[in-house]
């Protein structure tokens, strides 16, 4: 009985649809800066951590994100303190080493030589004098040209955000340019201002679909708190015919409400858009030292502790669980870590950034890290793979999404279950080869 037990359990795994994926991680965009200035990473229990891509792999992520300036050179001194510097050859390196280690990539083009976010929406100087073909053929031809480039250097990102934070349009012109304002899109706006910004994402998408034609578009905004918007802003996509795949949402608790928010935005959009994925590519809770000027104090709920926000992310992991349509979680600037920097000659940005998954002071990972790995379990037991399949000598994947051997070296398993590339999971069992499903 015991052994048709098992074996009933092991059969209902091994039929769970690819389509089951999930992807769950972090923007790290900072990690090269942090590794070349000496920051000192550890594990939950004190031991150093030589290479960070890999553990990340070990805690069982398996996506990361990256974000890209058109011309970072040209932002202010501050916004440089603030972590702004993420060129295209910067991008490119460091995607290549976040594909090579087994991870999915996303990639996160802000169009803009400094942030791009609802307050502003900076065309990048270099573009400054265009208009309307003019500016729409100059966006698809640089993100065309990106895209030539990432794929070359081995970099092709899996996931493809075409402008960030775009709840209110993007490219409104030059910083301090007085016509910005007529350039800014907006729910129940002009006829004009809303032709003018899905014509440009239209351009976008259009060089990603010719040059990565696997990879899935991203459409990213943050009116969390305001799911009558977001469903207006995407219903303006759709009525403008945008071929794009995924919802993109930043949450951040402090900014945008309580999770009840998030929970009822998400509900909505289930709804709405049955046949869109939505992914959270944003989000984090301090772990210390929370800012005076919040829009939102939930220290009363989650604390400013190591404990408070392991609990905030248990129980956005726990809520995104129950939401069929959430496929994607991504912690934003969890590389964060002041440890074995010298401040006064040596640091990365001009600021600690306290909530991150590393302890600025002791360069311990926090105990929130786990709790992003049970949102790639929720997903159907596995984690995202890339690459070929077991015939093929391509990757192989643990359950929770840590790339373990190629293809070929698949018989040297110990006894579990995995995942090829193209989603099928295979087991093995003790003094036996592996056989796909």
């Amino acid at each position: 009985m015991r052994i048709k037990i098992i074996v009933a359990a092991l059969a209902s795994v091994l039929l769970m649809p690819a389509s089951a994926h999930k992807y769950v991680g972090g923007d790290i965009s900072l990690l090269a800066d942090y590794e070349a200035h000496g920051a000192q990473y550890y594990d939950a229990s004190g031991q150093p951590i030589a290479r960070l891509l890999p553990f990340f792999g070990r805690q069982g992520l398996n996506a990361m994100r990256l974000r890209l300036f058109v011309d970072p050179s040209k932002a202010t001194d501050a916004e440089k303190g603030e972590g702004v510097k993420q060129d295209l050859d910067y991008v490119k390196s460091l995607g290549r080493r976040i594909k090579d280690a087994g991870f999915s990539l996303l990639l996160d083009f802000h169009y803009s030589d400094t942030w791009a976010d609802p307050a502003k929406q900076f065309t990048p100087d270099a573009w400054r004098g265009l208009s309307g073909d003019a500016l729409n053929e100059r966006l698809y031809d640089y993100t065309r040209n990106v895209l030539e480039e990432m794929v070359a250097a081995g970099a092709a990102p899996d996931l493809i955000q075409t402008g960030n934070e775009i709840s209110y349009g993007m490219l409104w012109g030059p910083r301090y340019d007085e016509g910005s304002l007529q350039r800014y899109y907006a729910v129940g706006g002009t006829e004009a201002t809303e032709k003018r910004f899905t014509s440009l994402l239209a351009s976008a998408i259009r060089a990603c679909r010719e040059i990565c034609p696997k990879a899935r578009i991203v459409l990213h905004t943050e009116r969390v708190a305001q799911p009558s918007y977001l469903t207006a802003f995407y219903d303006d996509m759709d009525a403008a015919g945008l071929d794009y795949d995924i919802i993109g949402l930043s949450y951040y608790p402090y900014h945008h409400g309580p999770l009840q928010s998030l929970d009822a935005a998400l509900t909505t959009l289930a709804e709405r858009f049955a046949d869109k994925e939505v992914m959270i590519v944003e989000t984090g809770y301090y772990h210390a030292w929370q800012p005076s000027d919040v829009y939102f104090d939930y220290s009363s709920v989650y604390p400013i502790s190591e404990a408070g926000q392991k609990a905030f992310a248990d129980d956005l992991v726990d809520m995104l669980s129950r939401h069929g349509n959430v496929t994607g979680l991504f912690w934003w600037f969890m590389e964060a870590n002041e440890c074995g920097l010298d401040w006064s000659t040596n640091r990365v940005t001009d600021n600690w950034y306290n909530a991150g998954l590393f302890d600025n002071q002791t360069g311990r990972a926090m105990p929130a890290l786990s709790s992003l790995a049970r949102f790639n379990v929720t997903a159907g037991m596995a984690g995202h793979a890339v690459g070929g399949g077991v015939g093929g000598g391509g990757p192989v994947y643990t359950l929770g999404g840590v790339r373990v051997a190629s293809g070929n070296g698949a018989g040297q398993l110990p006894p579990g279950i995995y995942v090829t590339s193209d989603g099928r999971k295979f087991s093995i069992g003790r003094g036996h080869g592996g056989v796909a499903e």
